[in-house]
C-alpha cells in the first residue's frame, strides 16, 4: 500500500466520487464542490499569470500604454451583470464583444464551410480507382443527408428513398460518436481503478 499522502487524498477522492453509483450523498457532493473549488482556483491563476498580468498589468502600470485603460474599464463594467439595479452598464461591453465578433465571420465561413464543401467534392484522379469511389461516397452520402433535412419537398418515391439512407448515415454517424464517446469513459474508469490497485493498493503491478 503507497505511503505518499497525495495518492491517499486521490485514492479518497475517487472513492467518494464512485459512491454516486449507489445513490447522490453528502461524501459525492463534497468531492464535487472540492473539485469544482480547485478547478475555478486553478482557473484564477492561468487567467491572471497567462492573460491578466502580462497583457494588462504590466503594459499598463509599467510601460505607460494608457489606452489599455479602455478594455479594463469594460472588464469592469461587464461585472455589473450581478447588479439587479446597475445591470444595464454589461449591456454595452457585451454588444462591443458581440459586434467585433463580426470578425471573425469570414475567417469561420472559410473554414467551417468553404474548406468542408471543398473537401466534399474534392476528387483525386491520382491515387487510383480507391480514392475516387471514396470521395464518391463521402458526396453522395453527404447529399443524402442534406435531402433528408429538406422539407420543401415530401419524402416520396425517389427524395423519400434518398431521404432515408441519409437517415441512415446519420444514424450510423450517430451511433459510431456514441461508440467513441463510451469507449474515452471506459478508458477513464479503467485509468482510476487501475490507479487504486496499482498505485494506492499495489496489488496489481
Amino acid at each position: 500500500m503507497s505511503t505518499n499522502p497525495w495518492i491517499w487524498v486521490g485514492a479518497i477522492s475517487t472513492i467518494m466520487i464512485f459512491t454516486y453509483l449507489w445513490k447522490e450523498n453528502p461524501l459525492y457532493r463534497l468531492a464535487e464542490h472540492v473539485f469544482v473549488g480547485i478547478s475555478v482556483g486553478y482557473l484564477i491563476c492561468v487567467t491572471w499569470y497567462n492573460v491578466l498580468h502580462p497583457k494588462l498589468y504590466v503594459p499598463l502600470f509599467h510601460e505607460h500604454q494608457w489606452i489599455l485603460i479602455v478594455p479594463l474599464v469594460m472588464s469592469i463594467m461587464m461585472l455589473f451583470r450581478f447588479s439587479s439595479k446597475h445591470g444595464w452598464l454589461s449591456f454595452w461591453p457585451l454588444a462591443f464583444l458581440i459586434g467585433f465578433s463580426g470578425y471573425g465571420i469570414p475567417a469561420s465561413i472559410d473554414t467551417n464551410m468553404l474548406k468542408q464543401i471543398q473537401a466534399t467534392i474534392n476528387v483525386s484522379f491520382a491515387g487510383g480507382i480507391i480514392p475516387i469511389i471514396t470521395a464518391l461516397v463521402i458526396l453522395l452520402g453527404t447529399l443524402s443527408c442534406l435531402i433528408y433535412f429538406y422539407f420543401s419537398f415530401p419524402h416520396k418515391g425517389a427524395v423519400g428513398k434518398i431521404a432515408k439512407f441519409g437517415s441512415m448515415l446519420l444514424m450510423i454517424s450517430f451511433g459510431a460518436s456514441f461508440g467513441y464517446t463510451v469507449m474515452a469513459r471506459i478508458s477513464l474508469l479503467i485509468g482510476r481503478v487501475l490507479f487504486l490497485l496499482r498505485d494506492w493498493l499495489g496489488v496489481v503491478h
